[in-house]
């Protein structure tokens, strides 16, 4: 194919959690760079249905730019057959080059110079995303097994290789619970590259599926009795000279007073913020008790029911606690942006950090199995059930919408609601179906 113009292109993933763009001969790269390419505002607006809910803030009005970052480059030329993939996460802005309020990588961006400004304080971040192969074509293999990841061979080192040139840092790749499920986790970065790396590993991975004839599914669920694919947010902090301040030995869970004042603040606000982080109709049928996902708004260590997780850490010799110390939110998935989840995850933290609120207590069981009574005395409270009740949850929580220009929140909710309605009336089998044709990858 070396008879062919390679392309380059400018991403944005929007809040469908939808990666969109444009592009153009990578030999032009460095004009492109300097000058973006075009985009419209009402693009924010369009469902995962691609109906553009009608109520958005902008219409046929309007003209914006993709201004790429170049050090978010993700470029791949090792899968065969197919061209090379490069594209770059791009920032929205004016046509002066000037932020646009309604970015969400710029709202991620704004709010790490909030942390840093108002908390003293740097986020180091990592994304883990699980999701399944559709169309594959091979016998049943145990749950967790090396069986299990073989008998997808070479699917797995290609996507590895894929990743490392795509700079994503894989880590592992693993054989989930769920039916022809896998795991990729990648290194500990900063936020923003980690919340690039959340929206390429779903790009390059879908690729390489598509080269074996299978189509990699990142839908919260792909059938209604089936494990859901979730993404988990990992966030700890350093101060300005990268010294670890998560971790504190003498305090409950381990946790530093700045980071149980974190978790404090993001407990507060769980109800709105899954309007965010878990944001499709389906998502409601993963967000269920009993299922290792999140139903609830606790904090909880080495507990895969509660919804912000302290994780473990390595007593190996030679090991440093302090530097492996970290958080795991647990109520998100791939219909959201990566960059506005992360963002309101920490928004909400550093509410609770500027609050000096005291850490919740930790919850170490499934919280539903706790009385009524117990549950109200611990502060917790049933996440939302759907995304109607999620928004409502959202539009009263005045905290949570002060983040946000009212343009984009109006969009939000807007395009929401369009989302909602499309999808009345359908079935869980045909709900799954219908989100599946869109948070999958291609078929060649």
């Amino acid at each position: 194919m070396s008879d062919l113009t390679e392309l380059a292109t400018f991403v944005t993933t929007d809040i469908a959690g939808i990666t969109r763009g444009r592009s153009f001969a990578a030999r032009h790269i460095d004009e492109y760079l300097r000058k973006g390419v075009g985009w419209v505002p009402a693009n924010l607006a369009l469902t995962p249905f691609d109906a553009i809910a009608e109520a958005n803030p902008w219409g046929s009005a309007g003209d914006l730019r993709l201004i790429a970052d170049a050090r978010s480059e993700a470029r791949v030329t090792c899968l065969p057959d197919v061209t090379p993939l490069t594209f770059y996460h791009a920032d929205i802005t004016d046509l002066g080059g000037n932020p646009w309020e309604c970015c969400v990588r710029g709202f991620l961006k704004r709010t790490l110079d909030a942390f840093e400004r108002e908390a003293g304080l740097k986020v180091v971040a990592a994304v883990e995303q699980e999701f399944q192969l559709i169309g594959v074509d091979w016998p049943e293999a145990p749950s967790f097994s090396l069986r299990a990841q073989r008998r997808a061979d070479p699917f797995g080192p290609l996507l590895m290789k894929a990743l490392e040139e795509a700079g994503a840092e894989p880590e592992m790749f693993l054989p989930e619970y769920g039916r022809d499920q896998f795991e990729i986790t990648c290194r500990a970065t900063d936020a923003l590259a980690a919340a690039d790396r959340g929206a390429t590993i779903r790009v390059v991975t879908k690729e390489v599926a598509a080269l074996f004839g299978w189509q990699a599914s990142f839908a919260p669920k792909t059938s209604p009795d089936g494990v859901g694919n979730g993404v988990h947010l990992h966030v700890s902090f350093t101060d300005r000279e990268g010294n670890p301040v998560t971790f504190d030995a003498s305090r409950p869970g381990r946790l530093s007073e700045v980071a149980g004042a974190f978790a404090a603040g993001v407990i507060r606000h769980l109800p709105a913020l899954v309007a965010f982080t878990a944001p499709s109709v389906l998502s409601y049928l993963r967000l269920v008790p009993h299922h290792w996902s999140a139903a609830y708004t606790c904090l909880g260590e080495k507990n895969r029911e509660a919804t912000l997780r302290i994780c473990p850490t390595l007593d190996l010799p030679g090991s440093n606690p302090a530097r492996q110390f970290n958080m795991e939110y647990r109520a998100a998935d791939a219909c959201a942006s990566p960059h506005l989840a992360l963002a309101v995850l920490l928004r909400a933290g550093l509410e609770g950090i500027k609050a000096g609120l005291e850490p919740p207590p930790l919850v170490n069981s499934d919280p539903s199995g706790l009385p009524a009574e117990e549950q109200e005395r611990l502060g917790i409270r049933r996440l939302p059930s759907s995304l109607g009740e999620a928004l409502d949850t959202l539009a009263g929580d005045g905290v949570v919408t002060g983040w946000f220009a009212r343009d984009f929140l109006d969009c939000y909710l807007a395009m929401k609601r369009k989302e909602i309605e499309i999808v009345a009336g359908l079935s869980p089998d045909e709900l799954c179906a219908r989100y599946a044709a869109v948070y999958r990858g291609p078929v060649r």
